[in-house]
């Protein structure tokens, strides 16, 4: 049971502030991811599916060297000013300063509609991941690269285009170094090959 000062928190204006955050984060729901829409894939995913998975990938690591509850609240939060600003892409030629800089307004903006202690544990959860300045913050970096990669394998598999999106993969080269993460990766990648290979040479010869 709720107790009289919890009730009272989320009375009047504090409940009207939490509908309002509420709502806005539900906006991820309705982002496509605006890498997949400028590769024409159809029914992209949204912002708020790729912080999902990536949320069950912290979930489920067995390094215990990392804070997996942290890792867990840093997925779930890195991308969420996007509600806002939207999914900006490198091929937006928006400078990284310039996005920066919007997506810090977005969130400062979001979390003024939470109580001080969240508000305070949301930002510094967003600013962590922003200058990764954790070994929590660099592993969910690391699966932000890695779901990418995995979700583009899927949209080759379900247009049966094996290798189309392969800038994706090009990408991420160099980028993985958690042992986790680079066997996940290696066996992702020998599925993938396997069945370019396979596609190569099932070909008709002209």
């Amino acid at each position: 049971m709720a107790s009289a000062s919890s009730a009272a928190a989320l009375s009047g204006r504090g409940a009207r502030n939490l509908l309002q955050f509420l709502r806005l984060v539900g906006q991820l729901k309705r982002v496509p991811r605006t890498g997949w829409v400028y590769r024409n894939v159809q029914k992209p995913e949204s912002v708020s599916d790729h912080m999902y998975r990536m949320a069950v990938m912290a979930m489920v690591t067995k390094d215990e060297h990392l804070n997996k509850d942290r890792c867990v609240r840093l997925a779930l939060v890195h991308d969420m000013a996007e509600c806002i600003v939207g999914d900006i892409a490198p091929a937006d030629n928006i400078p990284k300063e310039e996005k920066q800089r919007r997506e810090e307004e977005a969130m400062k903006q979001l979390t003024q509609l939470l109580p001080e202690d969240l508000r305070k544990e949301l930002y510094e959860l967003w600013e962590e991941y922003e200058t990764q300045s954790s070994a929590e913050a660099r592993y969910v970096k690391q699966l932000d690269h890695c779901e990418m990669i995995l979700q583009a394998s899927e949209y080759e598999d379900l247009e049966n285009k094996p290798g189309r999106l392969q800038d994706f993969y090009a990408s991420t080269a160099g980028k993985f170094s958690h042992p986790e993460i680079v066997q996940l990766v290696s066996e992702l990648e020998e599925e993938r090959n396997a069945t370019i290979a396979a596609a190569t040479t099932s070909k008709p010869s002209s």
